[in-house]
This record gives structure tokens, sequence and C-alpha cells, in this order.
């Protein structure tokens, strides 16, 4: 056994990490209220995003693993700047309201749990996250954010600890039902969202970025690059198809439970957790409620910290979590603007709860450019050498990228109409 737990933190790299990270708080409401509203009926765009969730995420880290700089790095020294800082801006906007949808759910989760007032237990986490970033090196984060991530399987627990009609739960996740209405289609553009996120292509290719600088900054020789984009290809596979596990279990709940009982406007995932208690048991609110806590400590600084990435390497600035805060006075100082800023915004009359929401629906407008920039990076020998990604992986990724800009078209179109 002692030989195992460190085999789990060397060989978990950053594609788990972005895969957990992936189902923070405010995923964690999408896919509730996704259940809520529409039943089992949204299941299948679980299983429709899987392949190209994974292929986009292997292209933003074989761009890290092989150039040895992160998305925005890249952007920067090959696109348009006018589209580096229009995408980066977008992306700090996205996350600073992401982070304050967690953050505001991880004040409200613990409130239930112990009481006391959710601005105060919001302040205190938002100055933990801050404080783990800024000193707290990234080999010693890393190791905490891969055993957070163990913390999800809260909600697989959830599942059978009420009743699921496995039937039609199968039916729906590969059969789908759709529906010509706007709120459908907004669903859908959230729940792409919160799954292909913009920020997880920053991180997961400064990640990358990280763990080359851990072994010295050497891209190293053909042969060793390879071994390392197969390493990469198993991590990012293992990250996603767990990430999708946990939204499809989220999904069930909400459908089995919230729907069911006729409750089909969900807020928060804090609310979900509360709701839960009469329909599904004690159990079931503290698995729901601990989850929300522990998924938002992991999520948090993933977000924040792609905020920073993506800003400074957009302007050249030093960066990286591994460097102490005044080698990278500007890097940190933006990760605390991000997190704090996120905080602030659970003091004022916004509501966080339906911010996380359009949060998502921002993600996946947001996304689409984004995921057309990368694809064209990944494929241009210029960048990638001799790596450019395989024509499998270019297809799924255009592919999922016009996937996700059809849903966006659908929802403006009524939304205009």
């Amino acid at each position: 056994m002692k030989k195992r737990i460190p085999s789990f933190l060397r060989h978990v790299g950053p594609g788990v990490v972005t895969g957990a990270a992936d189902d923070d708080p405010s995923g964690i409401a999408t896919y509730t209220q996704a259940g809520a509203q529409f039943g089992t009926g949204l299941l299948w765009t679980v299983f429709l995003s899987l392949p190209f969730m994974i292929a986009i995420q292997m292209v933003s880290a074989r761009i890290g693993r092989v150039t040895g700089q992160g998305v925005a790095a890249n952007l920067r020294d090959h696109m348009p700047r006018w589209l580096l800082l229009g995408l980066v801006g977008l992306l700090v906007i996205a996350n600073t309201i992401n982070i304050a949808a967690d953050i505001g759910a991880m004040g409200e989760a613990l409130q239930l749990v112990v009481g006391g007032g959710q601005h105060f237990h919001s302040l205190a986490f938002g100055a933990v996250t801050v404080l783990l970033q800024v000193f707290v090196p990234y080999r010693r984060l890393a190791h905490i954010l891969k055993w957070l991530t163990l913390t999800l399987f809260a909600y697989v627990a959830a599942v059978f600890v009420v009743d699921v009609p496995w039937g039609r739960v199968l039916h729906d996740l590969v059969v789908p039902k759709l529906q010509w209405r706007s709120d459908y289609w907004m669903m859908i553009v959230a729940l792409l969202g919160t799954t292909i996120s913009p920020y997880l292509f920053f991180w997961q290719a400064s990640q990358e970025v990280e763990e080359l600088r851990q072994k010295g900054g050497r891209r190293g020789s053909d042969a060793e690059v390879w071994r390392a984009l197969r390493r990469v290809k198993l991590d990012t596979w293992i990250g996603m198809i767990f990430s999708n596990a946990i939204a499809f279990f989220v999904m069930v709940v909400g459908g089995a439970v919230l729907f069911k009982a006729g409750i089909h406007d969900v807020t928060s995932a804090a609310q979900a957790a509360e709701a839960l208690r009469p329909l599904a048991g004690d159990f079931a609110f503290w698995l729901f409620a601990g989850g929300i806590i522990a998924t938002g400590l992991l999520a948090v600084p993933v977000l924040a910290s792609s905020a920073a990435y993506a800003v400074a390497e957009a302007f050249g600035w030093e960066e990286g979590l591994e460097r102490h805060w005044h080698e990278a006075k500007r890097f940190y100082a933006i990760i605390g603007i991000a997190t704090l800023a996120g905080t602030a915004l659970d003091f004022t009359p916004v509501d966080p709860m339906k911010a996380l929401y359009w949060s998502a629906v921002i993600n996946g407008v947001v996304a689409v450019p984004i995921m057309a920039a990368m694809m064209m990076l990944v494929a241009r020998e210029k960048v990638m050498g001799a790596f450019v990604a395989s024509r499998r992986t270019r297809w799924l990724g255009w592919v999922g990228t016009a996937l996700m800009g059809f849903a966006v078209l659908m929802m403006l179109r009524d939304v205009v109409a």
C-alpha cells in the first residue's frame, strides 16, 4: 500500500486534475439544473461531448508539451494581437464570474453544514485559495489537487442512495430528444460550456509546461517527446472520462430526485443539496454538500491560475506556480485580483448563483473561437514541428468546434428573435 500511494501521485497528471476541476460547484449546479429541468433527457450530451472533449484537451496538452509554452504564449507568437487580447479578456471575465459562483456555492454549502454567515465563509474560502497558490509551490500544490480529485466520488455514492430508473437513464444516454426551444439550447450551451471550458485549455497546457520545468525545462529528443505524448494521451483520456462520468451521475441524481419531485428550478449546487435532504435523506445531503466544498477548493485555484497564465503569457511576463511570488509578482497579482474580485461579487446585489449558470453559457460562447485558434495552431508545422496532431484528432477537434458553434447559433437565434 505504501508503494501505491506515491505511484498514484506520480502518474496522475494534469489531465486528471483538469478533468476533476471541470466538475466545479458551478458545473455541479448546471448539471443538477439540467436534471431538474429536463429529467434524464439531456444525458446524451455527456455521451456526445466526450470524444470532442478528449480531443480538444489532448490538443491543449500537446501544444504545451511540444512547444514548452502555454496556449496564450503560442497565440501571441502566431496570431493577431487583437485576437489574442480579445480571447484572453473574455477568458478573464468568464473565470472571474465562475470564481464568484464557486466561492458563493462553497460558502452556502458550509453554512448549511455548520451554520454561521455565508459571506464570512465565502471570504475565508477566497483567502485560503489565494494563499494556497501564492505560498505553496507547484510541486506540493499539484499533490493537493490530485488528492482532491477523489472527493468527486461523493457524487457517485449519492446515486446509490436514491431510486434511479436505470432503463430510462440508459435509453436517454444514447437517444437524443431534441427540442427547438431557446431554453433547451441555452441549457445545451451551458452544459457544453461547463464541460468543454476555455479555462481548462489554458490550464492543462500551462501545467504541461510546469511539468516540463520540473524536469529541467528541456523538451528532450523526439523519442522522449513521443513517450511524453503517449503519457499525455492516457492521462487526458482518464481525466475526461472521469469528468464526464461525474457529470452523468450528478445529472442522474437531479433527474431521479428533483425532476421526479416537481422541483424544476435549482439555482445553486447548495440548494440542490438542501433539496435532496427531505427527498433522499441526510446521507445524500452530506455527500452533496461536502462535495461542493471540496470541488470548489480544487476548481478555484485552477480558474484563477488559468487566468493568470493567459494574461502573463499574453504580455510576456514571468509566470508559473513553481516560481516564488517575488519572481512573478504580476502573475500572482492576477491570481489575487481574480479570486478577490470573484469573492467581492458575493457581497454585491449580483446573484452569484444565477451568475454561475451564465458563466457556463459565456464559457460555451467563448470556447468556440479559442478552440478554432487552437486547432489552427496544432496543425501548423511551424508551431509543432514533427508533432502536429493526427488527422483523427484534428477532425474530432473541428467537429467539436462546429457542434459548439451550432448550439450557440441555435441559442442566439431564439434570443434575437
